[in-house]
């Protein structure tokens, strides 16, 4: 069973804020696969599906950013899941807006829900999809620039984002992280050659 876990803050406050580009993405992918988020006994919403014969299941915490662990924890205990199938799609600081890269592991970069999830799974060895928000600017809090909301603009740009993203997560359903690496390897290849186009 292949994970793929969103990070955001739940309740229709934090709906459409920076900090929940994971759950938005997580939404997104839900709709265009036809699956609906159930309750759980645990601290999470979930929505099982398949590619073919390839079982997955989305995830949702009903924790805070900062918790995000708990329910990680949960849903590898509940799946018996290895590390490597556990997928994380989080918001980046460190990216301008509409960006998306994979990294295979590595630290939290400072984002309390990834630190969250190494603390509770002890480990980093997870994959993790990171969707860029912008970069914060330097005269504003980090906590206030990550729950504030996106415009309209961006959240409709955001939907190509998303779009791409939906890639990369059938890759890791069907080929397991490897295979999404190499898929993020050519959307980057696209997106450089894209932009030196635009540049002649």
């Amino acid at each position: 069973m292949r994970v793929i876990f969103g990070i955001g803050n739940p309740g229709i406050r934090y709906e459409h804020t920076r900090h929940n580009a994971g759950f938005l993405f997580i939404d997104y992918f839900a709709r265009k696969k036809a699956v609906s988020f159930k309750e759980t006994t645990g601290e999470y919403f979930e929505a099982q599906s398949n590619i073919g014969d390839h079982d997955f299941v989305l995830i949702k915490p009903v924790t805070y950013v900062n918790n995000s662990g708990i329910a990680a924890r949960q849903v590898i205990d509940k799946y018996n899941s290895a590390v490597e199938d556990f997928l994380v799609v989080c918001d980046d600081t460190n990216l301008k807006n509409y960006i998306l890269r994979v990294r295979l592991s590595g630290g939290d970069g400072g984002h309390n829900g990834l630190s969250s999830i190494i603390y509770h799974l002890m480990t980093d060895q997870f994959p993790r999809i990171r969707i860029g928000i912008g970069i914060n600017p330097p005269e504003r809090a980090l906590s206030d620039y990550v729950l504030s909301q996106f415009s309209k603009e961006e959240f409709e740009e955001y939907q190509n984002t998303f779009s791409k993203g939906i890639q990369l997560v059938e890759e890791f359903i069907i080929g397991g992280s490897k295979k999404m690496l190499e898929a993020n390897s050519l959307l980057m290849k696209s997106e450089n050659q894209n932009n030196s186009n635009q540049n002649i």
